[in-house]
């Protein structure tokens, strides 16, 4: 008997990514969209609870605002700016055919990092009651990313198992997603910030120190410190 569509529930549809159900040799339009508009449910939902640190009346209202728009948006623009050069590599491979099945395979996968972030959002809260530490509250819910990622990316092995059995690049090429994924999420990060929002200081989309590179940054403190 074959699967019910992803599109007919929502709750179905959650289950099955969880699971990595999703077959990706015959996604739909639907069924993709549905996937979208998960990653972007979820994310908001926990970018929504990261930012009621700071509080839940008056400006903080637009931290919250801010804050939820930032997690998807982080993971949507990492998404977009990793995956051409990802394709590219996996042309250059000769990995071309199977791009379709594998772009399905990393939607999920963001579908995955989200509904887990969505469930970390209660111990996020938790957190908050129990500690007033700006510091603590940034390191935790870098904790939960990490999780997430994780889990999603574990997610990702079932997707690519097939494709490395039929072809063993494809296992390279997972890794190599890893890595660029990774790459420009920490700069899209350092980029977005504040996600969480310094009770001492009024809400703000952007830090109003000027944009700069988190690598660059990384790299002075490095030097700092060897010095």
């Amino acid at each position: 008997m074959p699967a019910p569509s992803l599109s007919t529930s929502p709750a179905l549809a959650v289950d099955r990514i969880l699971r990595g159900h999703w077959d990706t040799s015959q996604t739909h339009r639907a069924a993709s969209l549905q996937i979208a508009v998960m990653v972007i449910i979820f994310g908001l939902f926990y970018g929504a609870m990261m930012g009621t640190f700071s509080g839940l009346w008056g400006d903080r209202l637009l931290q919250i605002l801010y804050s939820a728009i930032k997690v998807p948006l982080l993971l949507g623009v990492t998404f977009v700016v990793a995956l051409p050069s990802f394709w590219v590599v996996n042309r250059l491979m000769g990995l071309g055919d199977d791009f379709g099945r594998i772009f399905h395979g990393l939607v999920a996968t963001q579908a995955t990092l989200t509904i887990i972030l969505a469930a970390l959002a209660p111990f996020t809260a938790f957190w908050y009651c129990s500690s007033a530490n700006y510091q603590g509250a940034i390191l935790f819910n870098a904790l939960a990313f990490a999780i997430a990622s994780v889990a999603a990316q574990w997610r990702l092995s079932r997707y690519y198992r097939p494709l490395i059995a039929h072809n063993r690049r494809h296992r390279a090429m997972q890794a190599m997603w890893l890595i660029l994924y990774a790459f420009v999420g920490i700069q899209m990060g350092w980029t977005l910030r504040p996600f969480i929002g310094d009770p001492t200081q009024p809400a703000q989309f952007f830090r109003s120190e000027p944009f700069s590179n988190a690598y660059v940054v990384v790299g002075h403190l490095l030097l700092g410190i060897v010095r």
